[in-house]
């Protein structure tokens, strides 16, 4: 195996008997929950590239160092000291943060050849937008997935637009307005997992990637990754748990249904046994005012936008998020000061000028001189 030492991300060539390599991407910054920054995204954008085009690479794997997380998320420290620093105006900073990370991540949702994301452990808001660009996203009986974007004046971007609407009935809403975090079983059952592996598979899985018949033929290969996945997933020693969202879904949908003031008014005088429920409404009341609203508008989309058409949407929003909305305040909050007691601009949903929402979801650009104009051309 050959290794290249890069910091904060690790890339290593496994040979294989086949004579053809597996390429594994190491998100390596273990303390802070190999939280995505700006140099990671560059390493993988670049790596990711090359290997496209290396037709000694038959398939590629993502994972993080140590064992409590693949990707925490994003490392917005530095976006909330530089937008605290220009309230009001769009930084570049914010600008290339988010736009480098669109590509990333629309570069993995059009990527040829397989990409595995060993989902074990944390998988939230950045490093959902990773896994959910994968061919192969496994998740184990560890995994606990999340977007929790309304704790921090944000919403589920990093392609939330696309994957949260395509989910059974409003399970997207109400992953996005609750930052509910599911485990593996209702990660697989609303689609973000499409394998199920036990967290000490791993290395039994890299000595098998290496002992597959690989070849030039990439739909070959993806084939040949399902089997491979498949047949692990029939051996587990431990078996899937029953999906909480699928046991509940019913409920769920009808919690979530009509506009938003009946959503807030039924979340409010909810009562439940269920204390994974109640802590979910919880979050969702004490979150972000503004991004309960965008979280609302972001599902009425639908399923109508593209997938490049998504990543421009939510650049724009995001931007405006951090020049004009909440996530300044969030971020202080929850991981600046840490006093969790954050001070919302307004104090709930309902009482949101809608000139306000309608300032934020516009796009800070003309179409032609959009920043991510040319994705997917």
């Amino acid at each position: 195996m050959s290794t290249e030492q890069k910091n904060s991300v690790i890339f290593q060539t496994l040979g294989t008997l086949s004579g053809k390599l597996v390429g594994v991407a190491t998100l390596n910054m273990e303390k802070a929950l190999n939280a995505l920054n700006l140099e990671m995204i560059h390493l993988l954008t670049t790596q990711l590239k090359a290997w496209a085009e290396d037709d000694t690479v038959a398939m590629i794997v993502l994972d993080g160092a140590g064992e409590k997380a693949f990707c925490a998320g994003g490392d917005v420290r530095a976006l909330h000291d530089i937008s605290k620093a220009n309230p009001g105006k769009i930084t570049d900073l914010a600008q290339s943060f988010f736009c480098e990370e669109y590509y990333l991540d629309h570069l993995l949702h059009t990527f040829d050849k397989p990409v595995l994301v060993w989902g074990d452990g944390i998988v939230m808001g950045g490093g959902l937008g990773l896994m959910a660009g994968a061919s192969h996203r496994v998740v184990t009986e560890r995994s606990r997935i999340a977007m929790p974007e309304v704790t921090i004046g944000l919403y589920p971007d990093v392609g939330g637009s696309y994957f949260l609407n395509r989910m059974p009935g409003k399970l997207g809403l109400f992953l996005g307005m609750t930052a509910y975090n599911m485990s593996g079983a209702d990660a697989y059952f609303v689609g973000l997992g499409n394998h199920y592996l036990n967290s000490d598979d791993k290395e039994p899985l890299f000595d098998a990637l290496a002992s597959v018949d690989w070849e030039s033929d990439i739909g070959a290969n993806h084939s040949k990754l399902n089997s491979l996945l498949e047949g692990m997933s029939s051996r587990s020693a431990i078996p899937m748990a029953t999906s909480v969202l699928e046991q509940h879904q019913s409920e769920l949908d009808a919690l979530m249904q009509g506009t938003l003031p009946e959503i807030m008014a039924r979340a409010k005088d909810y009562q439940t046994e269920q204390p994974w429920l109640e802590r979910a409404l919880a979050t969702m009341l004490a979150g972000s005012p503004l991004s309960i609203q965008l979280i609302y508008e972001q599902s009425r989309l639908g399923t109508e936008l593209s997938l490049e058409q998504v990543f421009q949407f939510e650049l724009g929003l995001s931007c405006q998020c951090c020049a004009i909305g909440d996530f300044v305040e969030g971020v202080r909050a929850l991981l600046v000061d840490k006093d969790r007691q954050p001070k919302w601009q307004y104090e709930s949903a309902l009482t949101v000028p809608e000139s306000v929402v309608k300032q934020l979801l516009a796009s800070p650009w003309e179409q032609d001189s959009h920043p991510l104009a040319q994705l997917g051309r």
